[in-house]
């Protein structure tokens, strides 16, 4: 379907790709992954034509098409319904619709043969190409991503850039490109979408490219995965999973030959500059210089599993009861998200808050760090003291600061050394942390206020989506500090990788009250799975029992049950000769409307179709009184 050749690319004196090779089969589903800045983002411009690279050889079917999601369309913005905007992806359609209703305009003054056969072609090739499904196409698809029913005729501008972006995302999947590239897709996600568009990518005729640092993401959706390293593309058949096992064993055998090959290196130079200034070695120096030159060095392996080096700790211990919330309850106008509820955050609890946005998570949240009003109490216990990570603390940065002095003041006192090792961390290395806060992208920011957030030696965290714009290793490092963590905190995430290393217990939102399940993600996946099926399984046994007690409704004893039985019958009898005559006489209107001498006639041809609605509606009648009168018999008999 697409091959690329060859492929080089260069920033500067920094390069991205050199002779990389790339082929992608139709209906594969690729994991595009590696370390940040090795060029993961700019491979897919290069491939959507946005991008000229410096050399290589880029190849497609002429029918091949490719879409592409990516951050950019945060800013995308528009007046229209998030619908029509959806729609777009139509516009072929959309543009017949148009037509048919220009003409139906026309008609209503004008009657000539040319616009009616000109509005039979036009409804013939609208309803070929599946328009009058299309809007509940679109429809379905902004439902799956997260928006309720009552959103779809908002407009655009009235929603924050990650919901645009699911609008984006819905008008992708509605467009069905050959080639659908995504570009970390779950950042504006919450968990029930997330699963949706796993569900969907499975079943999706195209080929599938994701750029994702969510690695329960990937496993459910991919099944090749594709690695930027070393200026290459490197292909590994399987999911996630599959591909941290095989990079193991590649990534041994290469640690391997680059220890041998340094090795090599060292004794080869020892040896010229042992013999370097001797004439009867001259000419072994020199070979010895050449081979140098020549050989293709073995890169030292970068490890995606980066180890912390330092601990986050606080002087302070908090008191066993952390938080406790008694009647809590809060509402915006007449909307109710929470009613009167009670819950509590105790030492050590490691606590991930999740379900689907709008039920308001980020509202609870607030309201324990106590910057949201809210009815009921939250009582703070002994000795706490709080960070809290969300939104408005990345818009709290201090704009001219640079990244390191914002760290500095945080008040901490730890060691510039200490804190270019965190830094480090969160993909600030060398020079990066001199830059200003002023000059950083979003993503950047929330880096530095992940950062502060973590030294700032609180004893309970409150986490925001914490993983929003970290890569694979920088996820992995919060991991690490968060389980080595001895406090007690409570996150939103959508994250199920994240939320299953990092918490021992679970609070959702249902029916507008705080829930809580004492254990892992796993367990409550499976817990939550097990209550659904049974939730299916009662509505299914009520289902059987209420048709088990209309099939066991009693009969009137005697002569009077078989007199009704017989009356039922006779009227069955009835209606079946009337199905047949109104069928009759549709099959002669169809003959008649094909008659040229009427479907050229507009007045012959309008009271046929008059005539052969009311009979069609009048079969759909008769159909159900017939399967009612069945119904009725069957019980009896």
């Amino acid at each position: 379907m697409l091959s690329i050749s060859n492929l080089s690319y260069y920033i500067g004196e920094r390069i991205l790709f050199e002779s990389a090779q790339l082929h992608i089969k139709p209906k594969e589903k690729i994991g595009l992954i590696g370390l940040n800045g090795t060029g993961k983002t700019t491979l897919l411009r290069i491939i959507n034509g946005e991008i000229n690279p410096d050399s290589g050889e880029i190849s497609k079917r002429n029918d091949c098409s490719i879409g592409y999601l990516n951050q950019d369309l945060l800013s995308f913005n528009s007046q229209e319904s998030i619908v029509a905007v959806a729609m777009d992806a139509f516009k072929e359609a959309v543009e017949y619709e148009i037509k048919i209703e220009h003409i139906l305009k026309q008609m209503e003054s004008d009657y000539s043969d040319k616009l009616v056969h000109k509005l039979a072609s036009l409804q013939e090739k609208y309803e070929a190409m599946g328009g009058y499904t299309l809007q509940s196409q679109a429809e379905e698809i902004l439902e799956g991503v997260g928006f309720k029913t009552t959103d779809l005729h908002r407009p655009l501008s009235e929603f924050s850039g990650g919901w645009r972006m699911r609008v984006m995302l819905a008008k992708l999947l509605l467009e069905n490109p050959s080639i659908l590239m995504l570009d970390e897709p779950t950042n504006h996600l919450d968990l029930p979408s997330i699963q949706w568009v796993e569900n969907y990518l499975k079943n999706y005729d195209g080929a599938v490219i994701i750029v994702s640092h969510d690695k329960f993401f990937l496993d459910n959706t991919i099944s090749k995965i594709i690695e930027v390293n070393n200026y290459k593309l490197n292909s590994f058949a399987g999911n996630y999973s599959f591909y941290l096992g095989e990079k193991t064993l590649r990534d041994e055998i290469q640690k391997n030959a680059y220890l041998n090959q340094q090795q090599k290196i060292k004794q080869t130079e020892q040896f010229i500059n042992r013999f370097r200034a001797k004439a009867t070695k001259a000419r072994q120096v020199q070979s010895r210089v050449k081979s140098l030159e020549r050989m293709d060095k073995v890169e030292d392996v970068k490890s995606e599993t980066e180890s912390i080096s330092f601990k986050f700790k606080f002087d302070q211990k908090s008191g066993r009861h952390v938080k406790r919330l008694e009647n809590v309850s809060k509402t915006y106008g007449p909307i109710e998200v929470l009613q009167p509820t009670t819950a509590g955050v105790e030492r050590g609890d490691k606590i991930a808050l999740i379900g689907a946005n709008g039920i308001g998570k980020s509202t609870l949240l607030r309201m324990i760090a106590g910057t949201e009003p809210h009815g009921g109490k939250i009582e703070t216990g002994h000795n706490v003291i709080t960070s809290f990570y969300a939104q408005h603390q990345i818009e709290a940065l201090h704009l001219e600061n640079e990244i390191l002095d914002e760290l500095k003041q945080a008040g901490t006192g730890k060691l510039e050394q200490e804190l270019r090792m965190i830094l480090g961390c969160f993909l600030f290395s060398g020079d990066d942390v001199f830059k200003k806060i002023k000059i950083l992208s979003g993503g950047e920011k929330s880096r530095v206020a992940l950062a502060k957030t973590l030294i700032s030696e609180a004893n309970f965290l409150l986490l925001d989506e914490p993983t929003n714009h970290l890569d694979i290793i920088s996820v992995n490092i919060l991991i690490q500090a968060l389980q080595q963590y001895q406090g007690t905190f409570v996150l939103v995430s959508h994250d199920r990788y994240f939320i299953s290393e990092v918490s021992n217990k679970i609070w959702f939102i249902e029916d507008q009250l705080i829930k809580e399940y004492p254990g892992t993600y796993k367990e409550f996946d499976t817990w939550q799975k097990s209550r659904i099926n049974s939730k299916k399984d009662l509505a299914e046994q009520k289902k059987s029992n209420d048709s088990t007690v209309k099939k066991k409704k009693p009969l009137n004893s005697g002569s009077q049950s078989q007199n009704h039985l017989a009356q039922l019958k006779k009227k069955l009898e009835v209606i079946e000769t009337e199905i047949e005559h109104i069928e009759t006489e549709i099959s002669q209107i169809e003959e008649l409307m094909s008659d040229p001498e009427v479907y050229s006639n507009l007045d012959k041809l309008s009271t046929a179709n008059q005539r052969y609605d009311n009979l069609k509606i009048n079969l759909q009648t008769k159909n159900k009184d017939w399967e009612k009168l069945v119904e009725e018999i069957e019980e009896l008999e």
